[in-house]
């Protein structure tokens, strides 16, 4: 995991997004503990507190579930949940492209064909 220090997006929040993301890739498997709270911090070179604030959004927002003594762990019963904000994200990202490519006068074939080739380039 890695985190930009002079981004528009908070600390807390990457750390979030990330997770999620290495969820769904499986870097970390339901029921999978993370690391801890200092050791993430140690790692990432941040505040404890800000490891907190990005851990408790996890747990708020179902992802990950404390267990007092033991850590924080994922969640398998909402990693269904977690797939679909990210096709419901990943939807957003294509209608605007549509749109854009739209006010562009760019044609279907010419996005769907960008597509192809950025899929090629990255996947």
């Amino acid at each position: 995991m890695e985190v930009i220090h002079n981004s528009d997006v908070p600390i807390y929040r990457q750390i979030v997004d990330s997770m999620k993301t290495d969820i769904l890739s499986g870097k970390f498997a339901p029921g999978e503990c993370l690391p801890s709270i200092r050791a993430l911090a140690q790692e990432l070179n941040i505040s404890v507190i800000t490891t907190i604030k990005a851990y408790k959004t996890l747990q708020e927002e179902g992802v990950i579930t404390a267990i007092c003594g033991k850590g924080f762990f994922i969640n398998e019963e909402n990693l269904e949940m977690l797939r679909k904000q990210h096709a419901c994200k990943m939807g957003e990202a294509f209608l605007e492209v549509v749109r854009l490519a739209k006010q562009l006068g760019i044609t279907e074939e010419e996005v769907l064909d960008g597509l192809k080739k950025t899929i090629e380039r990255e996947w």
